[in-house]
């Protein structure tokens, strides 16, 4: 059961990193051609600004899930690695917990009311005629993958054992 979770993260995940593989290169292009129009053409096609901005919308939000997952986000443990590591795994544990409630709150439940609200009005982009909804999707798919990264953070905190409990084991203490 854990390796087919495993596997399905894995998947997912390299899904994501195509896709923002794919965003990324839809910006540059999309951002050289705005260029092109601009100064060789004398006046900027009108979509190429929309779609770079929404582009950015979703590099960012996509980029920061993948980077929390593979934890290469900014983190500041300095604070953390005062404590003895009983302290250190309960405070790693509480952080997750947090970083649960505000990915399911404001991503998932938020970003999913945005979606359907901004669906349901039938609100549209001025230039390139999209529906917000789909722009705004970004959010509710982040989230998604930042609360699968941080269940999986939270089990192998929780299943890791601190570095007293190890040492206590190895020395026959327990």
């Amino acid at each position: 059961m854990v390796n087919a979770l495993i596997r399905f993260k894995t998947v997912l995940t390299k899904a994501l990193e195509w896709l923002l593989i794919v965003a990324v290169a839809l910006l540059l292009c999309d951002v050289v051609w705005g260029v092109f129009t601009r100064y060789v053409m004398g006046e900027q096609a009108k979509w190429s600004e929309e779609l770079a901005r929404f582009l950015l919308i979703w590099v960012a939000l996509i980029g920061s899930a993948v980077a929390f997952g593979s934890k290469s986000h900014l983190g500041v443990d300095y604070l953390t690695e005062k404590f003895v590591p009983e302290i250190r795994k309960a405070v790693a544990v509480l952080v997750h917990l947090i970083v649960l409630f505000f990915a399911i709150s404001i991503f998932i439940y938020g970003g999913g009311r945005v979606v359907i609200d901004a669906l349901r009005l039938e609100q549209m982009t001025p230039a390139l005629g999209w529906k917000m909804g789909y722009v705004y999707l970004a959010l509710p798919i982040a989230g998604f993958f930042i609360v699968l990264y941080t269940i999986e953070d939270l089990f192998e905190t929780l299943l890791t054992k601190t570095s007293v409990e190890t040492s206590n084991e190895e020395r026959g203490l327990d």
